[in-house]
């Protein structure tokens, strides 16, 4: 089971305009798929035919066997997907964190592209484009009718080559025409600062190859600027989309106790069934020295606040719903997104692969969060620009998106989820309509984080007394 951890590339997010993770890939197993069904097959062949004999324009064989392909996994789920040669290369040349493109996290709903989430420091963020977003034309392309791959295709190009998208915003009457130049995007995966003295913070921005490793360097850091121990540590985990499912666990593994279940995957074969630990096994990929043995040991035990918002998604879900099954840290900010699956990348051996939902994930506490998300402890809303037109970005979640997987426990007779740990601070808070800057690290005018501190240096005085 470990080794099949270890070699499969388990990834928790949907397709990503240039956001592409680092993957380990596995062979596909020889399975028994049953017996085939003989007429369906049948009435494919005849429209192959029928295409080759009697469509207005010659088209070529591999042309409609990949068209066939795509159609049937992007009908699973949105997640399922398959990736031709090119998309398969792109996908491996992010490995490191880098790649060109606009910085999107993107969807397909309803025959459109839908904004998940704009990725930090990137053209598209600087240029304001907000998580619900819908892309109805690139450059004067309609977008409508399709497929996400050619739409992400579109988007990519040379770097400081322009390209205009079209959105639509909701509360807005007529679309919104944007321009801006691609850019090869380098995500740095974790940032980190002393937000003032006895308190850290930590952003994960992605779930990476090696943000397991940065994070401890980054740990050891402001241990070392501080002088000694911390009075208090904030993971901010807001807006990212996921990522590695090992970097899920390596995160969480730096704040828990060692051997501590961080979370279970069920599908329908046996090695999609696995227990996944706060244990070196489940998030060193090789022979790699341990990185989280040298943190300080009071980092598993200082008081904690986690920060989610609609944007946090899959891994980034995966470690807040174990640091609050534990009780481990105090969860705070708006609801996550709630994806709660796991897909797997399946090499076909001829240049191209599959990705393939193959298992819904649970919390600690046996929690699915599939189109629900986290729910915080605390809840703090995020701070509302408000223009004359723009009644802000809507945010999309995955219990929006069309085909998505049902959570298995609304079906009759399954387990309610556990109810959010009760706090007798708990409430909804509301900031004023701020406008939130795109911070260095760490911005002043960020409610939530300031929130955040301001929890942290009240359970230090409850805690001292």
């Amino acid at each position: 089971m470990v080794t099949r951890f270890k070699q499969a590339g388990l990834i928790m997010v949907g397709a990503v305009l240039g956001v592409l993770v680092s993957l380990h890939f596995s062979a596909v197993a020889q399975k028994d798929p049953g017996p085939l069904p003989v007429e369906d097959l049948r009435a494919f062949t005849e429209v192959f035919g029928r295409i080759k004999a009697d469509y207005v324009e010659p088209v070529e064989d591999k042309k409609l066997i990949s068209e066939a392909i795509n159609g049937m996994l992007s009908g699973l789920d949105p997640h399922s997907a398959y990736l031709d040669a090119d998309a398969f290369k792109e996908l491996q040349v992010g490995t490191q964190g880098e790649f060109g493109g606009l910085g999107i996290e993107v969807g397909m709903e309803d025959g459109f592209v839908k904004v998940v989430s704009p990725i930090e420091d990137t053209p598209a963020f600087r240029a304001g484009i907000k998580a619900g977003d819908l892309i109805i034309k690139l450059d004067e392309t309609n977008v409508k009718g399709m497929s996400l791959n050619d739409a992400v295709k579109r988007m990519r190009g040379k770097p400081n080559t322009p390209i205009t998208l079209t959105i639509v915003r909701k509360g807005e009457s007529k679309p919104r025409v944007i321009t801006l130049n691609r850019a090869v995007i380098q995500i740095q995966s974790v940032k980190a600062k002393l937000v003032e003295p006895g308190y850290g913070y930590f952003r994960v921005t992605q779930f990476q190859e090696h943000t397991g490793e940065l994070l401890a360097k980054h740990i050891e850091q402001v241990y070392k600027q501080n002088g000694g121990a911390l009075k208090g540590v904030v993971l901010d985990l807001r807006n990212d989309p996921g990522g590695l499912l090992n970097a899920a666990v390596a995160v969480s593994a730096a704040f828990l106790p060692q051997n501590t279940l961080v979370t279970y995957t069920e599908g329908r074969t046996e090695d999609a069934k696995m227990k996944l630990t706060a244990t070196p096994e489940y998030y060193l990929r090789g022979a790699r020295e341990d990185y989280l043995k040298k943190l300080p040991a009071e980092v598993k035990k200082v008081p904690m606040v986690v920060l989610i918002n609609g944007g946090s998604a899959s891994a980034s879900e995966i470690v807040a719903g174990a640091l609050q099954d534990h009780k481990r840290a105090v969860v705070m900010g708006t609801q996550s997104f709630g994806k709660g699956s796991v897909q797997t990348i399946l090499p076909l051996g001829n240049g191209t692969a599959i990705k393939l939902t193959t298992a819904r994930y649970f919390t600690p506490a046996g929690r699915s969060i599939q189109a629900k998300g986290i729910t915080p402890d605390i809840i703090v809303e995020e701070a509302i620009i408000k223009e004359k037109d723009d009644e802000g970005g809507i945010r999309v979640r995955e219990a929006d998106l069309g085909r998505r997987l049902s959570n298995p426990q609304d079906n009759k007779g399954a387990a309610p989820a556990p109810a959010p740990t009760e706090d007798p601070a708990k409430g909804t808070t509301k900031p004023a309509a701020d406008k939130p800057e795109a911070p260095d690290v760490v911005s002043k005018s960020d409610y939530q984080l300031n929130e955040a501190v301001n929890l942290l240096k009240a359970l230090s005085i409850v805690s001292g007394k």
